[in-house]
């Protein structure tokens, strides 16, 4: 009789599609960020790489602990103004997803626990928002519609994120001409003012030269 299989060993962990690697030594931060206009959907997946090849998957609780200590990573979220959006602690893998209520650059940072000796943490980022953020295979799932019909509403919200996009970029020039107005305008004040108090120096320069010599009866 032949001797019953052994089990499968478990599947290897499937890289996020799309996602950047990225290496974190311990107790250090790394800071990504991303510039996002009001009311685009943004959602973010992260996970720890095994440090060595042919690790188990990180998604079951076995490989989870087979990593050593120093191979956790903390994430935090924030919006331009500071507001914080997910907070996690000391974990190997995680996602998010938040609809941006304020314009501007969102910061996701990393930063591993200290150790020695240091220790380096690879992990995988994909970060996504606005029209690449959907998932277009739960909305066709969804709708039941045809293949063609699907093409034809990616091709819609990609050209209304690119008119948003154009009067976002239209808003952030005026703006930016705008400090630049301001700016050349308190420089020309600047300028102005410098010349001024710098031919007072000089007057007052000249009068105490002139009295010094008149005192000493050279004049």
């Amino acid at each position: 009789m032949a001797p019953p299989a052994s089990p499968p060993p478990p599947a290897a962990a499937a890289p996020l599609a799309g996602a950047l690697r990225y290496d974190l030594l311990s107790g250090h931060t790394k800071c990504i960020s991303d510039d996002i206009k009001v009311g685009a959907m943004a959602v973010g997946k992260y996970h720890i790489v095994a440090p060595e090849e042919g690790m188990p998957s990180l998604s079951s609780s076995s490989s989870q602990q087979q990593l050593p200590d120093s191979h956790r990573i903390s994430l935090r979220v924030t919006s331009p103004y500071g507001n914080s959006l997910h907070y996690a602690e000391s974990v190997h893998s995680g996602n998010f997803a938040f609809t941006a209520s304020e314009p501007g650059d969102y910061l996701a940072c990393f930063w591993a626990p200290d150790h020695r000796p240091p220790a380096t943490v690879a992990f995988e980022f994909d970060w996504r928002s606005g029209v690449s953020a959907r998932d277009w295979s739960t909305v066709a799932k969804k709708g039941q519609v045809e293949m063609m019909e699907l093409e034809l509403r990616k091709l819609e919200d990609n050209i209304k994120s690119i008119h948003e996009e154009m009067f976002y970029l239209r808003e952030r020039e005026g703006e930016m001409q705008e400090l630049n107005r301001r700016t050349n305008s308190r420089m020309a004040w600047l300028g102005f003012l410098s010349l001024a108090i710098c031919l007072s120096v000089a007057g007052l320069q000249l009068w105490h030269l002139k009295n010094f010599f008149e005192r000493k009866k050279l004049l």
